[in-house]
């Protein structure tokens, strides 16, 4: 279909301005990459923009060879498999029967699930809460505290509901139980919802370093974001690197550039096998028919 000269005016201006997004979004990671792998005075004195200046790899060398970045990367995978794991199930537990019109007081559980979006205790309570549970300085806490995002809740509720419901009608005709129906009919036919929500839950979980710096407090069971956290912020290079044969060729900006690096692989490994399902998920999730 040929297109008018304001049509391709308005193109030309979309692919400027999309490119331009576009390098501001990546340019952070790749000058991350190129600064990992140069040498220490090429970062320090700004040399290095966007290309490498005199690679070396020792930095990734050194700190693969630190055993508390293999602590902080399992305690990583472990809040990420499992809290995903707990997250998705409590989500599915609460937007199922929320997606069903005939669920008595359904409006009053909504209204509660959209409070807790608008108005929440506060950090002070929050915590005070867990330490009298005593589940401060527990792994479970990080996993159990923050179990359901509502959004979340909402969303697959959307898509739930969008399911057609001569589907249900037809099993229970067939003397199914909402538990086969859910685990048979609404749950395969929701992959696409599952996995956008799902890798909200997992990047968030990956990511998260705020109340995991707070809760936990042994260094045998802090995820790698905490540790990354000190590196940069509180500057104990000293202590993270502890045991390592600092040499002239890579510094403490180094090895923060390559912790970064390291750990920010396997969102970067999971997000395409994700990625066809994530704009289904959301579109679909978003409107009810």
């Amino acid at each position: 279909m040929r297109q008018s000269k304001a049509e391709k005016r308005f193109s030309i201006f979309n692919y400027i301005l999309l490119s331009l997004i576009g390098f501001i979004t990546v340019y952070p990671l790749l000058y991350v990459l190129a600064a990992s792998i140069s040498s220490s005075d090429a970062v320090v004195t700004g040399k290095v923009l966007l290309i490498p200046k005199e690679i070396t790899f020792v930095a990734y060398k050194n700190i693969l060879k630190d055993p508390n970045i293999w602590i902080g990367y399992a305690n990583s995978i472990f809040i990420t498999v499992v809290g995903t794991a707990v997250n998705l199930f409590v989500t599915i537990s609460a937007a199922y029967p929320l997606s069903k019109k005939r669920l008595p007081g359904l409006k009053g559980f909504t209204f509660f699930f959209l409070l807790s979006m608008w108005f929440t205790a506060g950090m002070i309570p929050f915590y005070l809460n867990l330490k009298d549970l005593h589940l401060l300085n527990t792994r479970i806490a990080v996993i159990i505290a923050f179990a359901m995002t509502p959004f979340n809740m909402l969303l697959l509720r959307t898509f739930f509901s969008s399911i057609p419901k001569s589907l249900e009608e037809a099993a229970k005709v067939d003397g199914a139980s909402e538990f086969f129906i859910l685990s048979k009919i609404y749950l395969p036919l929701s992959k696409a919802g599952l996995a956008t929500i799902g890798l909200f839950y997992a990047v968030t979980r990956w990511n998260g370093y705020f109340w995991n710096m707070i809760i936990l407090r042994d260094n045998s069971k802090i995820p790698l974001q905490v540790m990354l956290k000190k590196m940069i912020v509180e500057a104990k290079i000293a202590e993270t690197v502890e045991g390592m044969d600092i040499a002239t060729n890579y510094s403490a900006e180094t090895i923060i550039y390559s912790t970064i690096v390291i750990s920010v692989i396997p969102m970067l490994l999971i997000y395409p096998y994700v990625q066809k399902y994530f704009t289904e998920g959301v579109m679909l999730g978003a409107v009810k028919e």
